[in-house]
């Protein structure tokens, strides 16, 4: 028994290796189309992100109000994180919309680790669920990778969203015209250009669709996020990073502009 787990282990060890070597070689892939990302100047402007909770606070003490004042047409809104995080990272913005009296729900998973057939399932049934239990259609907001979710969610379900707002999205050009295509390649386990749900991620979804877009992004080509005409219904321009479309109050009022518009 002991040899035939010392095997078993051993079997399993040398499948890792495998499985490590294979997402590495992918993560050092070249680039085919040569494509253009954010300056690394506009990268490292992301990293001053992580002070960004103690000078909310400080902003709290300065101007108490609330960032949206209270809406007269309340919506249930479904958030879906950007790449490697967590639903938390967008509580923030979540608890805003609620205090102006939207409903929000988060996607009904935890880390968003990239696209597989068992997340888009996961949140297929919690857009489907929320749907049915809230009785209307549906506003699904993503950040940067949860965009693309959402995109999809609403080409295959389009009877139950209302509209879709995405932030910092790539969903047009090339998938590689970003800071993070490699990074994703070796946790995700495959191409940006090969998911293994969904096709044209250009294609825009048969409900309003809305992309909010950042000169300052340094993660996402802005050109990308933005779109062009036919691949969304409207582009916005705001001046946050990519991490701050999660919590900046610009971009929660530029959300809450666009669900107040119905």
């Amino acid at each position: 028994m002991a040899l035939l787990n010392r095997s078993d282990a051993s079997a399993k060890l040398a499948e890792y290796r495998q499985e490590l070597a294979r997402r590495i070689d992918l993560a050092r892939e070249d680039d085919p189309e040569d494509t253009r990302s954010p300056h690394w100047k506009l990268l490292l402007g992301e990293a001053g992100q992580v002070t960004e909770p103690v000078r909310r606070i400080a902003r709290r003490r300065r101007d108490p109000a609330p960032i949206l004042p209270k809406t007269a047409t309340p919506r249930t809104v479904i958030m879906i994180p950007g790449f490697a995080t967590h639903p938390l990272r967008m509580r923030y913005f979540a608890r805003s919309l609620e205090k102006a009296g939207h409903t929000v729900k988060n996607w009904g998973q935890g880390f968003n680790w990239g696209v597989s057939q068992e997340r888009f399932m996961i949140a297929e049934r919690r857009l489907l669920d929320v749907h049915r239990r809230c009785g209307e259609p549906v506003c699904l907001v993503g950040w940067s990778l949860g965009g693309l979710f959402a995109r999809e969610l609403a080409k295959r379900h389009a009877h139950a969203v209302a509209k879709v707002v995405t932030m910092g999205s790539p969903f047009s050009g090339s998938p590689r015209a970003n800071n993070a295509w490699r990074m994703y390649q070796l946790i995700a386990g495959h191409r940006v250009d090969a998911p293994p749900v969904g096709g044209n991620v250009s294609e825009k979804p048969p409900v309003p669709t809305i992309a909010l877009w950042s000169p300052r992004d340094g993660v996402v080509d802005p050109r990308s996020a933005a779109g062009k005409p036919g691949e969304r219904d409207k582009a916005v321009a705001l001046r946050c990073t990519h991490i701050g479309f999660s919590f900046s109050p610009e971009a929660i009022r530029a959300v809450g502009r666009e669900l107040e518009a119905g």
